[in-house]
């Protein structure tokens, strides 16, 4: 397995940020991740790069002071217990902000490196466009708070994803490394894990864990078959990639951060034809009743 492309939680980490994924990595350019825990008193800055940001949180309530022509506006996100709580308000940062992040939880900060700006925007829950893809031991639920659909942006893609336990996503595998218009864009993408037992369940939240798996296309080589655990990143600069799988007893949380050099901002997928019929199965199948989750589906998480 190349373990240029799947970090371990921590093993990314910088100036006071759990995890950091930027341009300072081989081979990565378009896509960014700052992944942080913070307690009481803390505060993580972001500085004004010349890169747009949406900023999640992913357990916990925050204060950010947003900084851009001149001013400061401070932003209250009142975030979710967990991923698994349904979805969480979020931030988009214009490329000319500067941020200042301070509360109590786990935040995530997608960004993509830009020149051209478009309007800062506080996005409520009520606000997320909650869609249930796929149907059987495929369904999962997707929140599309920065999809093009959702978000005016200049590059980023950001939307994430919640497996329940047994079920599989990324799947069929797809690719997004050619640029073929009306079929298919160039995107990085990242993927940042989250995995816990099944609300109710007596088990370690440390031992939760899913699989993911990459491999090669004519675009490039890659190949990633590993367990995943929260707060492990898995880069895909290219290749197919999927599927994601929530190990029995386990639910699987990922959040999808995508951008790339093509004009359009547009996620547009090739499915691997080996396994492109599977699609077809869905029509005879009901989605898993198990769908969707919120924040009654916490139990004693």
């Amino acid at each position: 397995m190349d373990t240029r492309w799947l970090h371990r939680r921590g093993s990314l980490g910088r100036d006071g940020w759990e995890s950091v994924v930027d341009g300072a990595l081989p081979g990565w350019q378009h896509t960014g991740l700052h992944v942080a825990e913070l307690g009481e008193g803390d505060e993580l800055v972001l500085d004004a790069a010349g890169a747009e940001r949406v900023v999640v949180p992913l357990a916990g309530r925050f204060e950010v002071d947003r900084t851009e022509d001149g001013g400061t506006h401070t932003t209250v996100l009142a975030g979710r217990r967990s991923v698994f709580a349904g979805p969480t308000d979020v931030l988009y940062a214009s490329s000319a902000a500067a941020l200042r992040i301070r509360g109590v939880g786990r935040v995530a900060v997608a960004s993509s490196p830009t020149d051209r700006r478009h309007p800062s925007r506080h996005i409520a829950a009520s606000e997320v466009a909650v869609e249930l893809r796929g149907a059987g031991a495929s369904s999962r639920q997707v929140h599309n708070f920065g999809t093009p659909e959702s978000l005016e942006a200049a590059r980023i893609i950001v939307c994430e994803v919640i497996t329940p336990a047994g079920n599989w996503s990324s799947y069929p595998a797809h690719k997004h490394d050619e640029h073929v218009p009306g079929h298919e864009s160039r995107l990085e993408e990242i993927y940042y894990f989250e995995s816990a037992p099944i609300a109710g369940a007596s088990a370690d939240p440390a031992a939760a864990f899913g699989l993911f798996s990459t491999s090669s296309s004519p675009a490039g080589r890659i190949e990633i078959d590993a367990q995943v655990r929260s707060g492990d990143i898995a880069l895909v600069p290219y290749g197919y990639h999927g599927p994601a799988v929530a190990a029995p007893g386990y639910d699987l949380y990922y959040l999808n951060v995508m951008a790339g050099p093509d004009a359009d901002r547009a996620w547009l997928i090739s499915d691997d034809p080996a396994h492109a019929w599977v699609r077809d199965t869905w029509n005879d199948e009901s989605t898993d009743p198990r769908l969707p989750f919120g924040a009654t589906d916490e139990g004693d998480r």
